[in-house]
């Protein structure tokens, strides 16, 4: 007779911890010997920082230069302690730690259990025989990770890096603790993800659902390869697949023990009239639930349930029609798209306090910019489920590096293990999401080696050690784990011509097999690129973006201030003006000493007249920050061209999000406010954009359509500054699906500055579907008439028009939400903007040129409002 067993159990250890501070090299008993003074509450997931804030113990490190003063929590070491009560046990008891951060020494009732040194490798520890029925103690040590990497760095060498220490290079820990050029230096430790107990009969270890969707025939065949571990035969494994609407799609079962005792199995399920899982724009984000349990013909034992899409993808490097190299974009079911989106870095330093709403709220303000996809950069950290989860419903695409960042990391075997182990890690737990679109080796490691000659037409063989990490531990794991999806050395990498293969890579992709890669990483004609020519290297004017483009360009980026009030609750209140030393404190750019407020200082005043206010300068930042994104994708966009002409895949700005109060290269504030540059790019991505440039003959006008309009009226209309009509005229242009098509205008030379407005007519109606608009530039050469523009509120929308052309119209409401904002007015031209949330009885607007001003709704007009504000 089999023997009995029963389900599993998984147990939360999240509440009852403690903290204190602990004797270096502190074993159990000497932990445990600690007075009960010294200790504090904590939770788990946690940080020795968030708990001591929490306790009261030390400032907030984001207000003003409290950075500084909290240095010293990341130089000790710190003790967490859990008792916990324990009834009765099942026949395999095991400890599961999600992450520990970083350098920790367990132990159970007085037993060491384990010795962990990556960040990012989960581990799971058999206590069966160590927990007691009845009270626990469990204790864990974390030691200082910068005195733990110098230990390192002592043994093996000092390594060359772009920011942070160069001890981080040996620390498997988020690498942007350390700081960044957009973030302080916090050196966290802690279990920053769940612990539990699991007490199982039989577990299931791995699910790993692998894909073949035949388009044609609207078929899927999913090959489910189960991994388990269980004693008892007679056990049963039952795979049900769900449609998105709930229904029995499939179903298979057989018993756990056909792949031997603890080994693998398979089963094979098809699904008809497949729901096709799409990028968002293209198409719905339809999701299906792979249920998967171990059974005993009555009872669930263990079970295993994730979400999955439906879909085929390719990474698409082919000719480019009239120029040299190969394109690099992304095909989805069949469908060529141009990726436009995102950079993304960790939300927070302290990343326990990043909820899954949080994740949520950031992926759905990403979604709302029209973007297609972001990438999870490699200083950073594997993310929380529910960021991919929320990326998989929203229709974004993610590009994930591995966490290497801006360095020449280490490659002795001990590191490779452990990369290895982070990189099994990371894919098993991520491959069944839909929007995973890519594995990506590094972030800039390429880079850096080739700035020091060790990479490159002229490099000595093995000078850069860590290409052993990036082209062959992380792409043979990928291979071996995730075969379907394609891999990419690093970000950027440029191949060499020998190492493009379109016949015989379904991704179209292969590694280069030249030694000495005779194209370095920023060759614009393959791969992909980042253009730091703006802000970085030249500090070319942004308006120059159509000059450095590439064939992916997966960075590029301008500064600005985070929002007023973020800024005014961050800063001492003798601080709050532009130039003050905590306003220069939390700008981290530079090259060695930071040098931030230097560059974004020459983007103004090439630009811009800028008053002494802390809100003039918030302003006049964040309008350089959205003028520069609106040339920077309408540029980039406009190259996408037609079918066998994509010359420009997409672009990832740096970056969407901060993780502290920052001027920064961010779209949106650490706060969650979006900026100005939110609402350029919104516009720039829509699925119908248009961009003008006026030029010395003319007019050049530029369609970019992703939707199935084929046929476009253009409106084109010249303005005087003060709001003459000089020009107007009507052109059908074609607009093929999928393209972006261009247009040169030739017009009659004006001999007054003027302000030029493209709109898009469509349909029977000829609504307005997309416009944009031309100003004389620089912006600081010319004065604005002044406006009056006039607000009148209807249910929930908001009705503005104006009498003069009108730059950069920001409105602000507490309570308010508006849905188009940093706005170009032009007379006879008005504007309507939906509402969400409070309806405001008064709006605070500014606009380039012209005071800030609080007025009204429905108030009449007036240039001389008594309530102007400086700004």
């Amino acid at each position: 007779m089999p023997t009995p067993v029963t389900p599993e159990t998984l147990t939360p250890l999240h509440s009852g911890w403690q903290l204190a501070e602990a004797p270096a090299n502190a074993d159990a008993a000497a932990l445990g010997a600690l007075p009960s003074s010294a200790w504090i509450a904590a939770t788990v997931p946690g940080s020795a920082h968030g708990a001591l804030l929490a306790a009261g113990r030390i400032p907030d490190p984001f207000i003003g230069m409290n950075e500084a003063l909290v240095q010293w929590v990341g130089e000790r070491s710190w003790a967490w302690r859990l008792r916990f009560h324990a009834d009765a046990l099942s026949p395999h008891e095991d400890l599961v730690f999600d992450g520990l951060d970083t350098y920790c020494t367990a132990w159970l009732n007085g037993t060491r259990l384990l010795d962990s040194a990556n960040m990012f490798v989960p581990q799971r520890v058999d206590v069966r025989t160590l927990l007691r029925t009845g009270p626990n103690e469990l204790l864990l040590r974390f030691d200082p990770p910068l005195l733990r990497a110098r230990e390192q760095e002592a043994t093996f060498g000092q390594r060359a890096l772009w920011n942070g220490d160069s001890a981080r290079l040996y620390a498997r820990k988020a690498q942007y603790h350390f700081g960044w050029d957009w973030g302080p230096v916090l050196l966290t430790s802690g279990p920053w993800r769940p612990v539990r107990r699991h007490g199982w009969d039989a577990r299931i270890d791995d699910v790993d659902c692998r894909q073949h969707v035949d388009l044609a025939d609207a078929r899927a065949t999913l090959h489910v390869h189960t991994r388990v571990a269980c004693d008892t035969a007679g056990l049963r494994i039952e795979h049900e697949l769900r449609g998105p609407d709930g229904s029995l799609v499939a179903a298979a079962h057989h018993p756990a023990d056909r792949g031997g005792a603890g080994g693998a199995t398979e089963a094979t399920l098809t699904v008809d009239n497949v729901h096709l899982w799409w990028p968002r724009g293209l198409g719905a984000q339809p999701l299906y639930t792979l249920h998967t349990r171990v059974t005993d013909g009555q009872r669930t034992l263990a079970a295993d349930c994730r979400r999955i899409g439906l879909r085929t993808l390719r990474l698409v490097q082919a000719p480019v029609q009239g120029e040299a190299g190969a394109s690099f974009c992304f095909e989805v079911n069949g469908v060529e798209f141009f990726a436009g989106g995102a950079n993304w870095i960790p939300d927070d330093n302290l990343l326990e306090r990043i909820s899954p709403a949080r994740y949520r709220e950031r992926v759905a303000q990403a979604a709302a910019t029209n973007m297609t996809m972001l990438r999870v950069w490699g200083g950073g950290v594997y993310e929380h489920d529910a960021f991919y989860d929320a990326c998989d419903e929203l229709g974004l695409l993610v590009w994930q590096d591995f966490m290497f960042a801006c360095g020449m990391y280490p490659a002795h075997p001990a590191f490779q293990d452990s990369v290895r182990a982070e990189a099994v890690a990371a894919i098993t737990r991520l491959r069944h999401h839909a929007c995973l679109a890519l594995w990506c080796g590094n972030n800039e490691d390429y880079a850096v080696a080739e700035s020091l000659g060790r990479y490159g037409p002229n490099a000595s063989p093995g000078a850069f050690d860590a290409r052993a990490l990036y082209e062959h531990v992380l792409p043979e794991v990928c291979h071996v784990l995730d075969p379907a999806r394609p891999y990419w050395p690093g970000s950027p990498y440029s191949p060499s011509p020998d190492g493009i293969d379109l016949s015989s890579d379904p991704n179209g992709t292969r590694l280069s097999s030249d030694p000495t890669n005779t194209l370095l990483s920023s060759d614009p004609t393959v791969g992909d690129r980042h253009s730091w020519e703006v802000w970085h290297q030249q500090m070319l004017p942004y308006q120059r973006y159509g000059e450095v483009q590439a064939r992916f360009v997966s960075e590029f980026g301008m500064q600005s201030h985070a929002s007023l009030p973020l800024l005014e609750a961050s800063l001492p209140a003798a601080e709050r003006y532009p130039q003050s030393r905590s306003m220069s404190w939390h700008n981290k750019a530079g090259t060695g000493a930071p040098d931030g407020h230097r560059r974004l200082a020459v983007y103004l005043a090439d630009n811009l007249r800028v008053g002494p206010t802390l809100a003039e300068h918030v302003y006049a930042t964040q309008f350089v920050q959205a003028e520069a994104m609106r040339y920077a994708y309408q540029d980039f966009r406009r190259r996408w061209q037609q079918p066998g002409a994509r010359a420009v895949g997409g672009a990832l700005v740096w970056q969407l999000n901060d993780c502290w109060p920052a001027t920064s290269w961010a779209l949106i504030d650490a706060a969650g406010t979006v900026k100005p540059a939110w609402h350029a790019i919104r516009r720039a991505l829509a699925p119908l954009a248009v961009a003008l440039r006026l030029t010395p003959q003319g007019a050049r006008l530029a369609v970019m359509n992703a939707t199935r309009q084929r046929e476009l009226c253009l409106v084109l209309r010249l303005f005087s500054l003060d709001g003459r009509c000089l020009h107007e005229q009507r052109l059908e242009m074609p607009a093929p699906a999928n393209t972006s098509t261009e247009r040169d205008v030739p017009l009659l030379p004006f001999n007054e500055p003027v302000v030029g407005e493209l709109c898009a007519l469509a349909g029977e109606g000829q609504i307005e579907t997309a416009r944009d608009c031309a100003w004389p530039e620089p912006f600081k050469f010319h004065h604005f008439a002044a406006a009056a523009p006039v607000f009148q509120h209807e249910g929930a929308s908001l009705h503005i028009t104006c009498n003069v052309p009108l730059k950069g119209l920001w409105l602000e409401a507490p309570g308010t939400h508006f849905d188009d904002n940093f706005i170009d007015l032009m007379p006879g031209t008005p504007c309507s903007v939906a509402l969400q949330g409070a309806v405001p009885r008064c709006i605070r607007w500014t606009a380039l040129d012209q005071p800030t001003r609080d007025i009204p709704i429905g108030s009449p007009p007036s240039t001389e409002d008594p309530q102007t504000t400086g700004a």
